[in-house]
């Protein structure tokens, strides 16, 4: 089997990218305002109009001094000093930065220049072009809001005065006299608004209950104490894969799922009570994610949000129950803006399959058990989904959290919207429970331009104590499986998406594939890759991971998968081999070399010593080691002609991926050419890579765990080899031998290459 890496469009990534990080080829407008937007572009335009006054008044002050000089008397007082001369822009010239703007309204440096060089301008001037067309856009949309308010605001202050007027006219029905009507408060009248509010609320729920079990909701009390456990059903039907709500994990090919398949929909009785803990769990998020001291304190760092517990507990006395004895408490928040608007961003999570597809690094395994309520006008306002998930890390040395729990999601005003998990372990009969969601989840707003803000809250309970020692410092710090995992992989996969759908590709780059349609396909075809790797690397319970040899962390652990009838992989007997390790070297060092393609013979044995070069590339993301890649290895072995290497490489600040599998040139012809991607077959392997969590000086980290780009790694190396074409057949002692000894190189090659001494 051929190997290979993915190489970044650098230069392609560099015209994608502003110089305040935004993402210039989703045509992000004007109007967007971020926090480095409101420091650099905004300030930029006040200092260029000083700048010019500046410059106008200096060049009056020239003026008048070599007048001086040069004349005297009447002559200097008849003398005025010369008018600035300013250069017009040709219509062409204005009509190409009309167009470039459309598309890119913040250009980088290097942009600018091309720019420039193609009008005939200064590079100086494109630029301060581009600033005043910024504020020129600005300016308009404020006034049209303006515009409209103010319409609005004739609108309703017409109906006040005719409402005024029908108070004053109202007679009491008791005695046919005038009524005495008082000026009601603000406080007042706004109690009244979330009065009303909370009764429509209330109601709307008490209907949802009372169509299962026809009595209000309000006669059922709070999950404050454990409910008794009662049997239930085992059977839940076929499962298929995605169409059974399954993720990336792929169906039950690859074995039983334990927690999707012993527990089943929620009974009638306890549906009540699942629709107010909901309710309730709600409420609980979007104060979490609003408050400040004394509920979140800050870090030793300055920077991070810590969870008082004792203050959690006042302000929050009715839940799920009380901490179960040797547990431990995750509790994180993190906030980002991503290029998603916020009515995708609440179907995504409200989409079993996207979710799973988004945090495919996170979710192992996902299932709707049970939709309770799809929305109202619509939407997702007001849906409840009793749900199972599996999460997990990279790595068989991390047991995976299983969880079972309702997920429900509410629109809290005009574009803000709210999704929250709380946990209902109380009505399941679970007695080896590891995990416990407290309400966890996600806060929306809207932004301008299509962002969103995300201020994601996760609270957990958990017993860790099956986790290796090697991952300790990291899952204990709740840096595995937190707020900040999740957000940057949410930011990330944003960005990927967002490259998906970008309509103006430059095409200035050598390889750069350009042709939509191909696009989209090499992108989901580089997408399954991803998600089967991921879903076959970790400790999931479908997995029986057998240990061969060696002591310690290095244990290579080997499992075997029997696939039939399955176009996206080749059939017959699947060895899956996986080893994680430690190295005293960054992430972002590690990252960078194994997804170079010119130091990929260092490591690779199945590239034979072959020199790789790179086809074909799509960047898709802000980082340049964020892209999908087309690899050929150049090798003396005729039998690897026909073959080349998809890779996709990613990395975000909380985990990267270096993960490749090899295509043949017919099969990927296709799916350049748009064609349907999932007949390629794949057998991905690979590379996750993780902080080590410890603390590293000068890092910057957060909580003492170490960030991105220092401290140590900790990285897996997983590979999957077909070693029989014949799904029967028995695996021979030969095969796991050679898999054993070809990871065991690996992993050698990788630690001589990055000079680490071996353990």
């Amino acid at each position: 089997m051929p190997a290979g890496m993915m190489i970044p469009a650098r230069n392609m990534a560099s015209s994608m990218i502003g110089r305040n990080g935004n993402v210039g080829i989703f045509g992000s407008p004007a109007s967007l305002v971020l926090g480095q937007e409101i420091g650099g572009v905004e300030m930029g335009e006040n200092e260029y109009g000083r700048m010019r006054e500046a410059e106008e008044l200096e060049s009056g002050t020239k003026s008048s001094s070599e007048n001086h000089e040069v004349g005297s008397g009447d002559d200097q007082l008849n003398q005025r000093p010369k008018k600035k001369r300013y250069h017009r822009h040709t219509q062409h010239q204005i009509q190409q930065m009309e167009a470039f703007f459309k598309e890119c309204p913040h250009p980088d440096d290097k942009q600018r220049k091309e720019l420039s060089r193609e009008l005939n301008l200064e590079p100086l001037q494109v630029k301060f072009w581009f600033q005043n067309k910024r504020t020129q856009m600005k300016t308009h949309h404020e006034r049209h809001e303006n515009t409209q308010l103010r319409t609005e605001n004739e609108k309703l202050r017409a109906d006040n005065m005719r409402y005024r007027e029908a108070l004053g006219n109202a007679t009491c029905p008791n005695c046919g006299g005038p009524t005495a009507i008082g000026e009601m408060s603000f406080d007042e009248h706004h109690l009244r608004l979330e009065n009303a509010r909370l009764r429509e609320e209330i109601d709307r729920i008490s209907a949802i209950a009372a169509k299962y079990v026809g009595k209000p909701v309000s006669n059922y009390p709070l999950l404050s104490t454990p409910i008794p456990s009662r049997p239930l059903e085992i059977g839940m039907g076929s499962y298929g894969g995605h169409d059974a709500g399954l993720g990336p994990g792929g169906g039950d090919m690859y074995g039983a799922a334990d927690l999707l398949r012993t527990i089943s929909a929620p009974s009638e009785a306890d549906k009540p009570i699942i629709i107010e803990l909901a309710v309730a769990a709600m409420e609980e998020l979007v104060r979490m994610a609003q408050m400040g001291e004394p509920l979140w304190m800050t870090g030793l760092d300055g920077s991070t949000a810590v969870l008082n517990e004792e203050e959690y507990v006042r302000s929050f006395p009715r839940g799920i129950g009380p901490k179960p004895s040797g547990f431990s408490c995750e509790a994180s928040r993190a906030t980002a803006v991503v290029i998603m608007n916020h009515i995708s961003l609440v179907e995504m999570l409200m989409d079993v399959n996207q979710w799973s597809t988004i945090f495919t690094g996170i979710v192992s395994r996902a299932m709707t058990l049970e939709v309770l309520s799809t929305g109202v006008a619509g939407n997702y306002n007001g849906a409840l989904q009793v749900m199972t998930s599996e999460l997990q890390v990279p790595s068989p040395l991390v047991p995976t959290r299983e969880s079972y729990f309702v997920r429900y999601c509410k629109q809290h005003g005009e574009g803000t919207w709210a999704v929250v998990d709380v946990s209902l372990d109380n009505l399941r009969p679970a007695p080896a429970l590891r995990c416990r969601r407290r309400p966890s989840g996600c806060l929306i707003q809207e932004m301008p331009n299509g962002y969103s803000k995300v201020t994601w809250v996760e609270h957990v309970e958990v017993d860790d104590r099956g986790v290796h020692s090697l991952y300790n410092q990291l899952v204990s710090s709740g840096h595995a499986f937190g707020a900040k995992r999740w957000i940057a992989t949410l930011d990330r996969q944003c960005e990927r998406l967002a490259s998906a759908m970008a309509t103006s590709i430059p095409t200035g780059d050598a390889g750069v594939i350009t042709n939509q349609e191909g696009r989209k396909s090499m992108l989901k075809l580089a997408e399954r890759m991803v998600m089967s790797f991921c879903g076959g690397v970790s400790a999931s319970t479908t997995h029986t991971w057998t240990t061969l040899s060696g002591t310690g962390a290095d244990d290579v652990r080997v499992m075997t998968r029997k696939s039939i009838d399955d176009p996206g992989r080749p059939p017959g007997i699947v060895l899956s081999a996986a080893t994680s390790f430690w190295l005293p070297l960054p992430p972002n060092r590690v990252f960078h070399f194994l997804r170079d393609e010119n130091s990929r013979n260092e490591w690779d044995i199945l590239s034979n010593g072959g020199v790789v070069q790179e086809m074909a590339h799509i960047a898709n993301g802000r980082d340049t080691g964020n892209c999908v890649s087309l690899l050929r290895v150049n090798s003396a072995n005729s039998s690897q002609s026909n073959m080349l290497i998809l890779q996709e490489s990613s990395t975000d600040q909380t985990a990267s991926f270096v993960i490749y599998a090899p295509v043949d040139i017919v099969s990927i012809n296709v799916v350049l050419n748009g064609g349907d991607p999932d007949y390629v077959a794949l057998l991905p392997s690979g590379f996750a890579i993780l902080p080590d969590g410890t603390t590293a000086s000068s890092s910057g980290g957060v909580n003492g765990v170490a960030e991105h780009g220092s401290g140590g790694s900790l990285l897996t190396v997983a590979f999957q080899i077909l070693v029989d074409s014949v799904p029967t057949a028995k695996l021979s002692l030969g095969s796991v031998a050679t898999v054993n000894n070809l990871i065991a190189c690996t992993v050698e090659r990788i630690k001589a290459s990055l000079s680490c001494d071996n353990p």
